[in-house]
């Protein structure tokens, strides 16, 4: 017999902590955090870039180099731009994945378990005090 569910309430949109609005400061921080030599070598692709970077922007400043000041600045401008932007995309990748976690988390607290035992009455307890085999059904607590 299936037992009844309560209702659950949506949650209102402004308090959603996956939304990008709550989530893109600390994303920026992050990706100038994520600028360290140390976090870069990591991914060994956006290290060769930022050095690249680095090197233009010291070509940009060198007298008499073979390429004109302006295209030099152009070039060391969207490097730049590449690397913030990967960081960007990877904290707020992570601030996203750390978010849904967290609201997975709060989101099974409410449940109990009830537990199968072969020819006797069912036992609702926690879902934390059984396996995931020995689970007949979840429901909210009310």
């Amino acid at each position: 017999m299936n037992m009844p569910i309560a209702q659950v309430q949506a949650p209102r949109p402004g308090t959603d902590q996956t939304r990008f609005a709550a989530l893109w400061r600390p994303a920026l921080i992050q990706a100038l955090v994520k600028l360290d030599p140390r976090q870069l070598k990591r991914s060994p692709v956006m290290l060769v870039v930022a050095l690249t970077a680095l090197l233009t922007t010291l070509l940009c400043f060198a007298p008499e180099s073979g390429v004109s000041t302006a295209v030099a600045i152009q070039i060391a401008l969207w490097l730049w731009f590449t690397v913030l932007f990967a960081n960007f995309a990877e904290a707020l990748a992570e601030g996203r994945g750390k978010a849904r976690a967290d609201s997975l988390k709060a989101g099974s607290q409410g449940l109990n378990a009830q537990r199968r035992v072969p020819m006797a009455a069912s036992k609702r307890l926690p879902p934390a005090r059984y396996a995931k085999t020995m689970w007949s059904r979840c429901w909210p607590v009310s």
